[in-house]
């Protein structure tokens, strides 16, 4: 499995909950359209909660500021997530989820990478 880690910081103007209620409840449905068009096997959102918390937690280890979530997408191999690439109705889906994003992400401070998983602990 090939997975996308997307860090992702609010446009400027958008308070937290905004951000949050946008992606939940606009982007979402959005990826979830073209989740086959694109070969997306997995969609999972991690909301950054309680700044309190994660305050002390980033204080403690000298860390950055949080971001506002992370978006995780999975793929089944470099072969699938690429092959939509290849065709105009991929493009087309990418090209629709980046302009979404561009209404509530400040891409330029959200950076994204590609990983391969290694489960430690599954409980």
């Amino acid at each position: 499995m090939i997975k996308l880690v997307f860090c992702l910081t609010r446009k400027d103007g958008m308070s937290r909950e905004e951000f949050q209620t946008y992606w939940r409840e606009t982007h979402a449905p959005l990826v979830a359209s073209v989740a086959e068009t694109l070969n997306i096997r997995r969609y999972h959102q991690l909301h950054t909660v309680d700044d309190a918390i994660n305050d002390r937690i980033r204080a403690s280890r000298g860390g950055p500021p949080s971001y506002d979530g992370v978006a995780e997408l999975w793929w089944d191999s470099l072969e699938t997530l690429a092959a939509p690439g290849q065709t105009e109705a991929g493009r087309a889906a990418g090209a629709t989820l980046l302009e979404d994003e561009r209404r509530f992400i400040d891409l330029s401070r959200s950076p994204l990478f590609f990983t391969v998983e290694h489960e430690i602990v599954d409980r």
